[in-house]
């Protein structure tokens, strides 16, 4: 079995993955506030996180592998949207809920296995406050609680930094029922406007970082194997969920993954910038959400990645290379260099390379398998790839057929290169050359035959 490497952010290496139990690889991706469009930095940790789910269920079995990726529903951005626009919270969370799904399905993401609301698991975040209460590491104060950060000793571990650096480097809520500027909220009072449940403090809501931990624990168990998310969510975010996991009895994750954040054209993603757009933007002008995800995949995880119009036209070209090969595929064929690629802390930049030698090889079986194993494909060639009039194993005839008059052209083979253009002529099928690439036009006369006759040499 190929060994599989991750970085774990906590110890700051890369570590041989054991799973507790390979019988149950369990992992835990934190999931959007559910108020808008997903914008393009919010795919970024779901393709990273799928491309590691596939990995994870190819190495170990599908029925092996327990994913879990979170909704936050309550919030008050959520509410914040609710009174502006004057519909109601529940049409807004479940309308913005059901926007991700098709959006991130646009893009190739499997479903997790599980994926839970935070409204659905209140009672389980109330029991673990009252439990933080009881040994002393959350108290009460005006209708709120706070999670005493004083208590953990160990708090600033993952993102390594001192509680004295993260006052400094964060926005910190100054409220005078803080003992330490550095606590944070485990609930807060709800007033009538506001979404609130009964609790031994009064009717209110959960902070956003008991959510997590609560759903975790709830669906996963008190130790699991992986918890992701993006490097922007290390602190606070994960750095209280780790505190108030572990005070609250729970070992909670072993590896710890962050992907880099995403910037365009070089620049950070702002709406101030005019360079702020979501995934449904991209698809609605027409980018196929196959070249979205490979432009994704491009970049290392752990290293920033820059989304530019030159890669996304690159990725475009080659994906339509590709699936106009893999007609050819008799059927998917393990390329274990691929895998053993991916397991080396899914450097997928590898990965790619590798396709693109699989492709120039004409080892049709192997690229099959490597699209699939990255989740670039679906079980057929997509509409936008597809050459009008030609079945998928016809279109990978004529591409292959392309390769190698290119290649008899490289080699000043003209002999070849004509064969393979008459060849095409007498089956039926016209070639344009264009600055985009080859064309292709069924004519009335296409005879498929000629063609398979043409490509095995005649």
């Amino acid at each position: 079995m190929t060994t599989l490497k991750l970085y774990n952010t906590r110890t700051r290496s890369k570590e041989a993955f054991a799973p507790i139990d390979p019988k149950n690889v369990r992992m835990y991706v934190c999931g959007p506030t559910v108020y808008d469009r997903a914008h393009l930095g919010n795919a970024r940790p779901v393709i990273v996180f799928d491309v590691l789910f596939r990995l994870l269920r190819h190495v170990y079995g599908a029925e092996h592998v327990t994913y879990v990726r979170n909704f936050t529903d309550v919030d008050d951005k959520i509410n914040a949207r609710a009174a502006e626009s004057g519909r109601p919270i529940g049409d807004i969370t479940a309308e913005t809920t059901q926007w991700f799904l098709d959006d991130m399905a646009a893009v190739g993401a499997l479903e997790p296995t599980a994926m839970p609301r935070a409204t659905q698991y209140i009672s389980q975040m109330v029991a673990m406050i009252e439990d933080l209460i009881a040994q002393g590491h959350a108290y009460e104060a005006e209708g709120h609680v706070l999670f005493a950060v004083d208590s953990y000793a160990e708090y600033g571990a993952l993102s390594g930094r001192s509680v004295e650096d993260m006052i400094a480097g964060a926005r910190v809520e100054v409220a005078p029922y803080k003992r330490n500027p550095m606590d944070f909220v485990l609930w807060k009072p709800s007033d009538a406007d506001t979404p609130g449940w009964d609790s031994p403090w009064g009717r209110g809501r959960p902070g956003w970082h008991i959510e997590c931990s609560a759903m975790a624990r709830d669906l996963l168990g008190e130790r699991f194997d992986i918890h992701g998310g993006g490097i922007d969510l290390q602190f606070p975010h994960h750095e209280n969920e780790i505190a108030q996991s572990k005070c609250a009895g729970h070992d909670f994750a072993n590896i710890w993954m962050h992907n880099e954040m995403l910037q365009v054209e070089g620049k950070k993603m702002s709406k101030s910038l005019g360079n702020f757009f979501t995934v449904r933007d991209l698809l609605d002008q027409g980018v196929p959400g196959e070249v979205i995800r490979f432009v994704m995949l491009s970049t290392h995880y752990r290293k920033p990645m820059d989304w530019t119009e030159k890669k996304r036209d690159e990725a475009e070209k080659t994906l339509r290379k590709w699936y106009g090969l893999v007609g050819l595929a008799d059927a998917a064929s393990e390329y274990p260099f691929l895998t053993n690629a991916l397991s080396d802390d899914l450097n997928t930049p590898e990965a790619i390379k590798l396709l693109h030698h699989l492709a120039s090889a004409g080892d049709v079986n192997a690229l099959l398998f490597g699209l699939d194993v990255l989740g670039l494909w679906e079980g057929k060639v997509p509409q936008w790839a597809a050459v009008p009039g030609f079945t998928d194993a016809e279109t990978g005839l004529l591409h292959d057929l392309m390769q190698r008059r290119e290649a008899a052209r490289r080699h000043k083979d003209f002999a070849e290169a004509d064969r393979i253009r008459d060849g095409l002529a007498r089956a039926g099928v016209e070639i344009r050359d264009t600055g985009d690439g080859t064309t292709f036009n069924k004519l009335p006369n296409f005879d498929v035959d000629v063609l398979d006759r043409v490509w095995g040499g005649e």
